[in-house]
């Protein structure tokens, strides 16, 4: 089987909650959340091309900054820039414009799924394509989940308050990749198939910018993130001793 992969990469223009949050600038770098991820898909290892599918001259201004002959963009059709276009429409696209392969579809606004991650999804992915078709990236709910009426992943006549590590987990689609072959877009109409390995990702890395407080709490997670890596080089040319924290 091709190990070939290819990203899919969507930045349309408008954006009704946060304006302009593709390209405005984020905590303080010009470029913003493009600059970010065109930048950590760059430096993965087993990616092919980038394509870029917008609508945004903003966003190709920026790539074209890169002079990487990995990026491709291919302008976005008027029907599917509106903020009304279903993502269903979108999917039913994208093997339109997608080389032979493998897709890889990610967004600007997950900023914290770096080059690493994404090399160790798509190693795992390929790893597991003989028992799963697809691969698509989940956060991990544990907690105490209820519908209108009752809890949906405990039983109250057995514990009313058990403790949330026994609970059976749930798992959240966080929307930070998905991982399919270009067949399984055709077949199914969809970017993941019928059997989707669940590739998890902490709350961190997962997180995703959908609002303007998204967007601020971003900013300052990734402000303190660089922050913490600048001081760890620093002091590691020093050779002091420093304590580690994870930032996923």
């Amino acid at each position: 089987m091709s190990q070939k992969v290819n990203v899919f990469l969507p930045m349309r223009a408008g954006s009704n909650r946060v304006l302009k949050k593709n390209t405005r600038a984020f905590s303080g770098l010009s470029g913003g959340l493009c600059r970010i991820k065109i930048e950590q898909l760059l430096k993965c290892k087993n990616l092919d091309r980038i394509i870029v599918s917008t609508d945004d001259q903003t966003v190709v201004k920026i790539c074209s900054e890169f002079c990487s002959a990995k990026i491709q963009i291919v302008p976005r059709p008027q029907a599917l820039a509106s903020s009304i276009a279903s993502t269903d429409d979108l999917i039913r696209h994208v093997p339109e414009i997608m080389p032979k392969g493998h897709i890889l579809w990610t967004h600007v606004t997950s900023p914290f799924i770096t080059s690493d991650i994404y090399d160790e999804l798509i190693s795992e992915y390929f790893k597991r394509i003989s028992n799963f078709d697809s691969l698509m990236t989940v956060t991990k709910l544990q907690k105490f989940i209820w519908n209108d009426d009752a809890p949906i992943c405990y039983d109250r006549e057995v514990e009313k308050w058990p403790r949330t590590q026994t609970i059976a987990p749930l798992w959240e689609i966080n929307s930070g990749a998905f991982l399919a072959s270009k067949d399984v877009y055709i077949k199914n109409h969809d970017r993941i198939g019928d059997k989707p390995f669940l590739f998890e990702l902490d709350q961190l890395v997962s997180f995703d910018i959908d609002w303007p407080t998204d967007f601020k709490v971003a900013e300052a997670l990734y402000a303190a993130q660089q922050r913490y890596e600048a001081d760890t080089v620093n002091e590691k040319n020093a050779d002091i001793p420093k304590t580690k924290v994870s930032f996923g």
